[in-house]
């Protein structure tokens, strides 16, 4: 016996009919100011769409008023390249020769915990449609992850079937992944990260937006069939804390994804775009049909009117809530010119892709949708996609913070001595936060579609836009946990400058910001705290570089009880290169070079993997950070790469001088003879802050003999500290530091690569 339809007309007749909308995530405040929009209560199917609309994922109600600051701290110069902001799926920037690129990073955190495979596949897979949505062929992807301890038995659970997922998906996509990170530490644990990006290219005029606008034209519902997977998943489920059993309050199904399905509508959407068959067009992600119709409706400043019958489904038996709630992945929706859409049906034939005419758009400034003759929904589609909720949740800091910061590990007594140091160099280097991540890497295709000019473990990834000029990106995505949690808005302000170092160590310009801030419980005051604090430095960071904030995601809920993660805002910095021939490659390649150390070094230990690896120690405050010595350094790397004054270039972050040296010698497998005294001297540090601090606004490069007076000019004329530490040796020669001694190249390979094949097992294909 079919179950009676929800219809408007009986939401009028029945007011005192109770609707089970907590179960759904809705509290009783928000119930009632949806019966008040409504001047009814609302349908099952209305009530559907709210809940999945008003969904921290999807309306960004807590934390919309911190974002507002990227917005109102824009400069004009700030926009001066921007070409589509935050707002629409994702930000577009102009690159010059008419090309643009699009890019945005989200998060797929929740469900990668419950089904780590599908959950970070599906991850994948969404944000390549935000890109398709703009207009834009997708070229490239890149991840952020973070897991639990790496040596607790849920992360070997977790981390291989993210690792997996991700390989899967992009692998079948044929995209290339040229880059990320990845963190352990115990605040993870439960709470694993997966933060994806994506990256796409087009030519000015085949930027597209998410607005249905054209009264008459048809709405386009296209791709995969609708199923009962990922019913309100992303939506709901990152709107929930995990309980002390690891499990969250709703367990709705995590997506199921297809890349082959995706792969033939990434080409079916590109045909449609060059054929301009269409007005407008939107993924279906979180939150489905209800999301894509209530966006499309709201930003087009129109109406539409649908009919769910129509839909195609996997599942015959799925209710129209259901319907509505789906996230089944690979379908996008089209808004089409009537007298178009017999080519568009021709064109998604030729595909053999799905494609179902649900409705049209109308100028009612309503969103009416029927389901079996009744019409089961009639709202304001403003309501649902933009007016949603705005929480001024209260803050405060935390009231452990002042102890935290007090503790320094700087008055922790430090062994200079030759062979103390040479310890202390083996335990840092060996900390899983500063291994080869090639376990995971090498299940990645860092090389198809052949424009891939850097990829991990370089610096940043870096993508030949045109083939024939040489145009090109460079990506790099960041964050340090530690960081955030000793001052969140220092903590951002770092992500920030270490992303956009990373971006010009490879000879690029950085010219945009995207981010994923991913936080705890926004119902905890400490929480809303450190996010409204990193939102700040982040705002204020950009200023500063005079870089915008394109679009981005926010996830929060991130805790098991009452153990919210470490602050981490993700910040993913796109630059541009003219010549993708000129880019600067992390490693040495060449003996006889002298190796330059760029910028100042301070007792800055505190955070730092050191007092980690050697003394299990968070505590103090994190590195300081001087943004315009930051841009200034940027502009030195870009002419010193356009003038070809610099063979390689690796900037100094996580792990300090030691790390940066290790990872250029086995770029390449060059070694290395360097001395520290100059250092020390001008510097008035010890040996162990030479080594390890975490002082920003340093690179490491190498420089040809001939170049050295030009280089050194290029330096004094713009005001960047330079000290020579160092000299280039033969191939599979040792890292060898005057003060310390000597490191093998085989062993250096062992401190560096064996720590995550000793706990996971060996590596895909060997390292590289």
């Amino acid at each position: 016996m079919s179950q009676a339809i929800d219809s408007v007309t009986n939401a009028e007749n029945t007011p005192e009919r109770e609707l089970p909308y907590a179960e759904l995530g809705v509290t009783h405040e928000e119930y009632q100011e949806i019966v008040g929009l409504l001047g009814r209560r609302p349908t099952s199917g209305e009530l559907a769409m709210y809940s999945v609309m008003w969904s921290e994922h999807c309306s960004y109600k807590s934390s919309r008023v911190h974002l507002k600051q990227f917005g109102q701290k824009m400069t004009e110069s700030m926009r001066k390249n921007l070409m589509v902001g935050m707002g629409q799926n994702a930000g577009v920037v102009d690159v010059g020769e008419g090309w643009a690129v699009t890019f945005k990073i989200e998060s797929h955190n929740h469900p990668s915990f419950i089904e780590p495979f599908q959950g970070a596949a599906t991850g994948v897979g969404g944000i390549v449609r935000d890109i398709i949505s703009m207009g834009a062929r997708p070229i490239g992807v890149m991840d952020a992850l973070r897991f639990g301890e790496l040596d607790h038995e849920d992360t070997a659970r977790v981390l291989p079937g993210v690792a997996s997922g991700i390989s899967f998906y992009g692998n079948c996509l044929g995209l290339p992944n040229i880059g990320g990170e990845t963190w352990f530490d115990a605040s993870y644990q439960q709470n694993p990260l997966v933060n994806a990006l994506a990256v796409g290219k087009m030519r000015h005029e085949d930027l597209r937006l998410a607005n249905a606008t054209g009264v008459g034209n048809k709405v386009v519902l296209f791709g995969a069939r609708t199923g009962g997977d990922g019913i309100g998943g992303a939506s709901i489920l990152a709107s929930e804390t995990f309980g002390d059993d690891g499990r969250p309050a709703k367990r709705p199904a995590v997506q199921v994804g297809d890349p082959f399905v995706e792969k033939v509508l990434i080409e079916c959407c590109m045909e449609l775009f060059q054929d301009s068959l269409v007005e407008a067009i939107q993924d279906l992600g979180a939150a489905g049909i209800s999301c894509a119709t209530s966006e499309l409706a709201a930003n087009g400043d129109t109406g539409m009117v649908v009919d769910l019958d129509n839909v195609l489904l996997r599942d015959d038996t799925l209710t129209a809530e259901e319907i509505l709630m789906s996230e089944s992945q690979e379908r996008m929706m089209a808004i089409v010119s009537p007298d178009k859409l017999e080519a568009f049906l021709a064109v998604t034939d030729k595909w053999d892709v799905e494609t179902s005419v649900l409705g049209e758009v109308t100028d009612t400034h309503r969103l009416v949708i029927h389901w079996r003759g009744d019409t089961i929904v009639d709202v304001d589609p403003k309501t649902v996609a933009i007016d949603s909720p705005v929480y001024h949740r209260p803050m405060s800091r935390p009231g452990w913070l002042d102890a935290l910061q007090a503790d320094s590990i700087h008055d922790t007594p430090r062994d200079n001595e030759a062979a103390g140091a040479m310890d202390q160099i083996r335990r840092v280097l060996a900390h899983p936060n500063l291994q080869s991540m090639a376990w995971i890497t090498n299940q990645y295709d860092r090389y198809v579609l052949g424009n891939t000019a850097l990829s991990t473990p370089d610096d940043a990834g870096m993508l030949r836009v045109d083939e024939d000029s040489g145009l090109g990106v460079a990506l790099a995505t960041d964050a340090n946990g530690r960081y955030s949690q000793l001052d969140p808005r220092q903590g951002a302000i770092l992500a920030l400058a270490e992303a956009y170092r990373n971006v010009a160590a490879t000879g690029a310009t950085p010219v945009a910001v995207s981010d994923c801030l991913n936080f705890g419980s926004p119902e905890d005051p400490e929480v809303m705290w450190q996010f409204a604090e990193a939102v700040t430095g982040l705002a204020d960071g950009c200023v500063v570089l005079d870089i915008p904030v394109t679009g981005g995601n926010v996830s929060l809920y991130n805790q098991t009880g009452e153990s919210p993660i470490q602050p981490t805002p993700v910040v993913a910095v796109m630059g541009v290169i003219d010549e993708v021939a000129r880019r600067l490659p992390s490693g040495w390649q060449d003996d006889g070079e002298n190796i330059y150390l760029l910028g100042s070094t301070a007792l800055e230990l505190d955070g730092s993997i050191w007092a980690d690896a050697i003394h299990q120690h968070l505590g103090g405050n994190p590195p300081g950070v001087d943004l315009a010595r930051e841009k200034a350094l940027a502009g030195l790397l870009h002419h010193a790469a356009h003038d070809g004054l610099v063979t390689s270039a690796h900037d100094l972050s996580t792990g300090g001088l030691i790390q940066s040296l290790t990872e250029a010698c086995l770029r390449r497998g060059v070694g290395a003879r360097v001395w520290l005294g100059e250092v020390l001297e001008e510097n008035d540090i010890d040996l162990v802050t030479a080594l390890f601090s975490e002082t920003q606004t340093r690179v490491i490069v190498s420089v040809a003999r001939e170049d050295d007076v030009k280089f050194r000019g290029l330096c004094a004329g713009r005001g960047v500290p330079v000290t020579r530490i160092g000299v280039t040796d033969q191939p599979g020669m040792a890292l060898d530091i005057a003060e310390v001694g000597t490191l093998s190249m085989d062993e250096l390979h062992s401190l560096h690569e064996s720590t995550l094949p000793g706990v996971l097992g060996p590596v895909v294909g060997g390292q590289v």
